[in-house]
């Protein structure tokens, strides 16, 4: 029996070719969207290497300091004198790293002018982060505090200076800098804010010591917590010392703002809060994302329940006639269940394979500088499981509801 129905399927399919294509096309469309949106995510916010302790590690992106009325604000980054003077020691924090915003520079190797993402960093910042090395190792705080010309670069970088050959103890320039490669890595996507770059150097390269003495500046701050459960008391015990800031002038300025977060974190806070909110977003944050997925699926269904009320009312004929025969109601809405659910499997399956393939060009395009975009599978698989859902509960109750009709109203249409 279930031979011959998934053959009237298709008989089906074919005969009203524009409802099965709008059908059809509404499903993989929505899948395709589906696993775009959750491939960013996880780039973007999942536990991946060189973060993989991502589960125990906050960071401070963002300081706010005002002037006494409030009418004056500064937004950027910490300044080095605040997190080296007041950021330290934290209880709960096994280590702590200090390190700049990712900056582009410029170089020039055999007459060309190549543009790369330069970040600044203390030795510390390679004992939280575990970047692969193809080459070498990382500098240490050694390196830092003497102020050596030292480098860590990606496996692109290398590509583009020295080719196939080792990058190990040759030498690059950059930002009008000279530096020693001691360690090669290999790539790291854009979307991860803390770790990216092209390059890695020692802090105190820089080319003035103006930063020491700086409250507010362009630095992150890196805390490894010694498990998850201490990030409360990390997050209040960074309040207090927020309030303990000794300010140069503080008719000028006398209020600093800033919280010790994960990237998710930040990012919903900056969404749905100001910076100097201590107050989580996450919630608002995941509902948002969540509503909009629900949302997005919401749209396809509403076109499915449409045309599959039309396609079961222009068969109440065939309804009338089975149903004459001695078609019990059971039968027939078993019936038009194995097609909802044909036609969804084969919306599934080009769906998975355009899935694919969108995921593989946007990573080819290099849009997002070094992001390889894999489909999740366990994701696709709820998202199919959704998709049969609807199209089972958009099937089911017209089918049953003609299938209730006697014989001859049903054939009278």
């Amino acid at each position: 029996m279930l031979k011959n129905y998934i053959k009237i399927a298709f008989k089906v399919f074919l005969r009203r070719k524009f409802f099965t294509f709008i059908s059809l096309f509404a499903i993989s469309f929505t899948l395709v969207v589906l696993m775009v949106a959750v491939a960013f995510l996880d780039h973007t916010f999942g536990k991946q290497p060189p973060e993989n302790k991502q589960d125990r590690t906050l960071c401070v992106f963002h300081m706010v300091m005002k002037t006494p009325d409030g009418g004056g604000t500064w937004s950027s980054g910490g300044g080095y004198k605040f997190f080296d003077r007041y950021a330290r020691n934290l209880n709960g924090v096994e280590k702590m790293s200090l390190c700049t915003e990712t900056e582009p520079v410029f170089s020039y190797h055999n007459g060309e002018k190549i543009q790369s993402y330069l970040k600044r960093t203390d030795g510390e910042f390679w004992q939280i982060l575990e970047f692969t090395f193809l080459e070498g190792a990382p500098f240490t705080s050694d390196d830092e505090k003497n102020v050596n010309f030292v480098a860590v670069i990606n496996d692109a970088t290398r590509k583009k200076f020295f080719g196939d050959e080792s990058a190990a103890g040759k030498t690059i320039e950059a930002d009008g800098q000279r530096f020693r490669v001691v360690g090669v890595v290999a790539n790291v996507p854009y979307l991860r804010r803390t770790p990216f770059a092209d390059i890695w150097v020692p802090i105190s390269t820089m080319k003035t010591n103006n930063y020491r003495g700086e409250l507010m500046g362009n630095f992150n701050a890196l805390f490894l917590a010694r498990s998850r459960s201490d990030f409360l008391a990390i997050k209040d015990e960074f309040q207090v010392r927020l309030k303990q800031v000794e300010f140069p002038d503080p008719r000028e300025w006398n209020q600093m703002y800033g919280v010790a977060e994960t990237y998710f974190e930040n990012t919903s806070r900056s969404a749905f809060g100001r910076q100097e909110n201590y107050q989580s977003q996450n919630a608002k944050f995941l509902a948002a994302l969540i509503g909009a997925m629900i949302l997005f699926m919401l749209l396809p269904t509403i076109n499915l329940i449409n045309i599959n009320v039309s396609r079961i009312m222009e068969r109440a004929s065939e309804i009338g006639v089975r149903k004459a025969f001695g078609a019990s109601s059971w039968t027939l809405v078993w019936q038009f269940v194995v097609e909802n659910v044909l036609l969804t499997l084969i919306g599934g399956a080009i769906g998975f394979a355009l899935s694919r393939f969108v995921l593989q060009a946007i990573t080819k395009s290099g849009f997002f500088p070094y992001a390889e975009f894999h489909l999740n599978y366990r994701v696709f698989l709820y998202g199919l499981a959704l998709a049969i859902f609807f199209g089972l509960m958009s099937g089911v109750y017209p089918a049953w509801k003609m299938s209730r009709l006697h014989p001859v109203q049903a054939l009278k249409g």
